[in-house]
């Protein structure tokens, strides 16, 4: 998600651009991702919009990678079409840049933050 909200009473009144996001010249919100090709995970960045997200199979930035940028694992967990799933590896066609990058500057600052 590229827009990250405060819970509680001020919920959608507050909205804070998601780390590494950027806005396209049309006003839509992009967001990073390394691309994948023959299996092995590239450090090519491309920038997609949620729609376009969709049409693809995403990995988590912090899934089990061997040294030649191919993922270790026979399924790997992934968001496709808004829904997180295990897919098989030769699926994934697109993987997070970084684990922050669904969060704001100011939530990525909390320590621990995956275990909150």
């Amino acid at each position: 998600c590229p827009i990250e909200t405060p819970e509680g009473p001020n919920i959608g009144l507050i909205n804070s651009l998601a780390t590494f996001a950027r806005v396209n010249k049309y006003g839509f919100i992009e967001s990073p991702y390394r691309k994948i090709i023959d299996g092995r995970v590239t450090k090519e960045v491309i920038y997609l919009s949620a729609m376009e997200e969709s049409k693809h199979y995403v990995a988590q930035a912090n899934s089990s990678l061997d040294v030649e940028g191919r993922f270790t694992e026979e399924f790997v967990v992934c968001r496709h079409a808004g829904e997180v799933l295990m897919a098989p590896r030769d699926h994934i066609d697109l993987m997070d840049v970084s684990p922050k990058q669904l969060v704001s500057v100011a939530a990525a600052l909390i320590p621990f933050l995956e275990n909150d």
